[in-house]
């Protein structure tokens, strides 16, 4: 046998599964279509929002605090800034999920929070202006997470620890073989015991006998250059803002110094495509879209947008993630589906990932992923 464990797709997860699997002795080999850190799929952007009063569902919130200590070490193992902690806005509605659902998650694990009304967040954050009637939880914790130089990190962590890496050599097949698993590449075919796929947003193809339904779908991200610079927001939180209709658009600090403008997107406001069919021109009618939605929040990035980008949430039909090991097999382990909120659990998803392509399971509690919820038979 070649490999202990094969790992496809090295963005996010599969980066952070390769390093775990590493660190634990295992002889991995990682395999990339694209090359390191690359823009191409769900990994970039400069910024991701990490937060602990999860209103997805209270149950990550477990997740996510064994996800915090994960970044930490990660920071001191690297010696970089892959997170900062800001803290973080949440705000809408008092009925709203960005508000209800981030207060349920705080109260059922005990989370420190802030509950702020509208003249308190202006006073506190004379950056924002809430609507009339909308309310804010304040995290302290919330932050932001860098996804390239955290994809790059737990790569050279891997290599680092033993793992054999190649970019740009896309997979064709895999199968199964007595007792492990076969991978056939453009350059050649690798075995191994395990095989652990993370295959992002090309989860449709490539796991398409799972029968998991993932629905792909294109995003946009802004960077408007805010009316008088950016030193107001250099030290502002993370927000996410819910309106009556409940479309959230959000918001991070200025982090590319004084000509690099403030990010700014709408969650899950896309249009379904593939890898191949995603459109990566931003159009004009979408920047003034943005601009408007974000200049009634925070006024002052009704500005130029200085440039924007697009990448791709793969969708589970309840956002909740998928991983597991496969039904039918001891030897495959997958993780996808994780539907545009998935980037700040990327540490502890790695050693999910070496736990149950390892030991077959793991103590995290991973119940809500199990995929047999999302197969009709």
């Amino acid at each position: 046998m070649g490999y202990d464990v094969i790992v496809i797709g090295l963005g996010g997860m599969g980066s952070a599964a390769a390093y775990h699997l590493a660190a634990r002795g295992q002889r991995v080999l990682g395999l990339e279509k694209f090359t390191p850190a690359h823009d191409k799929g769900s990994s970039h952007g400069g910024s991701r929002i990490i937060r602990q009063s999860y209103f997805e569902d209270p149950a990550y919130v477990p997740l996510l605090l064994r996800a915090y200590e994960l970044w930490d070490q990660l920071a001191t193992d690297t010696g970089l800034e892959v997170y900062r902690l800001t803290g973080g806005l949440f705000m809408g509605p008092s009925d709203a999920v960005t508000v209800a659902g981030s207060q349920r998650a705080s109260q059922v694990w005990d989370l420190a929070h802030e509950m702020l009304d509208a003249s308190e967040i202006r006073r506190r954050f004379p950056t924002v202006t809430p609507y009339p009637g909308d309310i804010a939880l304040y995290e302290a914790k919330a932050g932001f997470a860098r996804p390239e130089m955290t994809v790059q990190a737990h790569l050279n962590l891997a290599e680092n620890a033993g793992a054999e890496l190649h970019f740009g050599e896309p997979v064709i097949e895999w199968s199964e073989t007595g007792g492990g698993v076969s991978v056939t590449t453009a350059r050649g075919t690798y075995t191994a015991g395990q095989l652990v796929i993370c295959p992002g947003a090309w989860a449709p193809a490539l796991l398409a006998e799972f029968g998991i339904p993932i629905t792909i779908e294109r995003q946009v991200l802004y960077w408007f250059d805010p009316r008088g610079g950016t030193t107001p927001f250099e030290n502002h939180p993370i927000w996410i803002h819910e309106d009556a209709t409940g479309m959230q658009a959000y918001g991070f600090p200025a982090i590319d110094g004084p000509g690099g403008g403030v990010k700014v997107a709408f969650f899950r406001k896309g249009i379904v495509c593939t890898p191949e069919t995603i459109d990566r021109t931003v159009h004009d009618q979408e920047i003034t879209e943005m601009r408007h939605r974000v200049g009634q929040v925070v006024p002052a990035l009704d500005g130029p947008c200085l440039h924007s980008a697009t990448c791709m949430y793969s969708n589970t039909p309840d956002e909740h993630f998928v991983i597991a090991r496969h039904p039918d097999s001891q030897n495959i382990t997958v993780a996808c589906g994780f539907s545009g909120h998935g980037f700040k659990f990327v540490p502890i998803v790695g050693e999910i990932l070496a736990d149950l392509a390892i030991d077959g399971v793991t103590g995290h509690p991973i119940s809500l992923f199990d995929p047999k919820r999302l197969v009709t038979t």
